[in-house]
């Protein structure tokens, strides 16, 4: 019969891969932490994964082996299992101890928030073999990093080959946690090839591939945002109006993104309909001048405090609404964020344990696996808290940048406005103006166009077009 991988790994120890609690037990209790591999071995066999996290971040930070590969496998499982996060704020130092992928996947992504591109590349630059779990993210990262380092070209192979490998996992991943996070990786990979050619300023072609996205993928909604501004880039404003006019639909009242209206505003004024620029500011104001200060001083006031910042989201889930408009939008788009998803699945898997917990027989070890649990499942918590308190803050950095830029459209408007006075041109009016004909839309030979005559489409959010005439003289 052929033996399991932990099977393998626990005989290599020298252990029965049957053995009890009782035998991790006896591993603890020699306080030989050497032998710790063995013991989140046998952890990892009863699905015990938040409760080996302390033992085996001790053995990395008190061993002086370095690339042991069965201790890598052992990194290997148990990082799939509860994510990176538990890992990176683990020092670089200690992590180098090991050369398990997920272990460099960890190194390059710490790496990469540094800013230390070429680092992050070596971290990645060993061969991680297509089958590890870890490959399609690696892939990912790998991608973005030649992306932000302008090194387009080689992002646009990488991000392919993401593509290639991230369908292969796709079809064999039955865990549905997972088969997001990888659905999800794939969908970065689709769109980081025309986020490449908009770098390089080959709006026509990130225009075309922009399109191989499905509108049924997670990540659509917060693309459209992306694809506007090519659109825009491109001069094809009414386009780029279509784009953001997608996000009134009522399905996506959660998405954050002051942004939107800005291009808006911007479009608008491109096409030289100063009124429309004008009144697209207004309601701006309208919408944010009256919360924004007080959802800045709320998140002023929480401080550091990740466990209240944990609960915000939480409550908020189930329905608990906050008496600001900006904050209860900006907690919908966290609910809703692959990475809190991501964060938040891996806490309530780890509070599945303490059901198992009941299982061990031994009182000492159960205290001790007790007291691990409840220090991971904190890190977690703090994990998810410090996440959401960086978004929230990235929100009200968003909202003041938005505040300058309206700012700036404003004053520009005006000044067209008055240069037009100045210059005896007559302004059309609302009523003389044509609002909308086909002769101004333009389409590619992946794009359709419908009447709408009577029709209707209940399962379709569509690439909306304005039609638009310029105004501009």
């Amino acid at each position: 019969m052929k033996k399991s991988f932990l099977s393998i790994i626990l005989l290599t120890f020298g252990v029965n891969a049957h053995a009890s609690f009782q035998g991790a037990w006896k591993i603890y209790q020699s306080g030989d932490k050497s032998r710790y591999p063995q013991l989140v071995s046998e952890l990892i066999q009863e699905k015990m994964y938040f409760s080996a996290i302390p033992f085996i971040k001790e053995y990395l930070a008190t061993t002086n082996r370095v690339n042991d590969a069965v201790v890598d496998k052992i990194l290997d499982e148990l990082i799939s299992e509860v994510g990176v996060k538990q890992f990176e704020v683990l020092p670089s130092n200690i992590l180098e101890k090991s050369n398990a992928p997920t272990i460099r996947y960890i190194l390059a992504r710490k790496a990469f928030r540094q800013g230390k591109y070429d680092q992050a590349l070596k971290y990645l630059d060993k061969n991680i073999e297509d089958w590890n779990p870890v490959k399609p993210f690696a892939l990912l990262l790998e991608g973005s990093i030649y992306s932000v380092s302008k090194r387009e070209e080689q992002a646009t192979r990488v991000f392919k080959e993401c593509v290639d490998v991230a369908e292969t996992h796709i079809k064999k991943e039955k865990d549905k946690d997972r088969l997001r996070q990888l659905k999800i990786s794939r969908d970065y990979c689709v769109v980081g090839i025309p986020r490449a050619q908009f770098a390089l300023g080959k709006f026509d072609a990130a225009y075309s591939s922009y399109l191989d996205l499905e509108k049924s993928s997670y990540i659509w909604p917060e693309i459209l945002f992306e694809e506007a501004w090519n659109s825009f880039y491109l001069k094809d404003y009414n386009r780029t109006l279509g784009k953001l006019v997608t996000y009134k639909a009522p399905v996506f009242t959660y998405i954050f993104n002051p942004e939107i209206e800005v291009l808006k505003a911007l479009s608008y004024m491109e096409l030289c309909l100063w009124d429309d620029s004008k009144k697209t500011v207004e309601d701006f104001y309208t919408k944010y001048e009256k919360d924004n200060e007080s959802y800045k001083k709320f998140i002023d006031s929480m401080g550091k405090d990740y466990k209240q910042y944990y609960s915000l989201v939480k409550e908020h889930s189930e329905g608990k609404i906050k008496n600001n408009a900006i904050l209860n939008t900006a907690l919908a788009s966290i609910a809703r964020d692959p990475a809190y998803l991501e964060l938040y699945s891996s806490f309530n898997a780890g509070r599945d344990e303490i059901e198992r917990m009941k299982s061990v027989s031994n009182d000492r070890l159960r205290a001790v696996l007790n007291e691990n649990l409840k220090e991971s499942l904190n890190m977690q918590r703090n994990l998810i808290g410090s996440y959401i308190r960086g978004q929230l803050q990235l929100f009200a950095a968003q909202i003041v940048r938005s505040f300058e830029d309206m700012s700036y459209i404003k004053l520009e408007v005006l000044s067209k406005r008055k240069t037009e006075l100045y210059d005896n041109v007559s302004l059309t009016t609302d009523a003389a103006r044509a609002r909308g004909d086909i002769a101004h839309l333009r389409r590619s030979d992946k794009q359709y166009f419908w009447t709408f005559n009577g029709e209707f489409w209940a399962d379709e959010l569509g690439d909306y077009v304005f039609s638009l005439k310029s105004e501009c003289k």
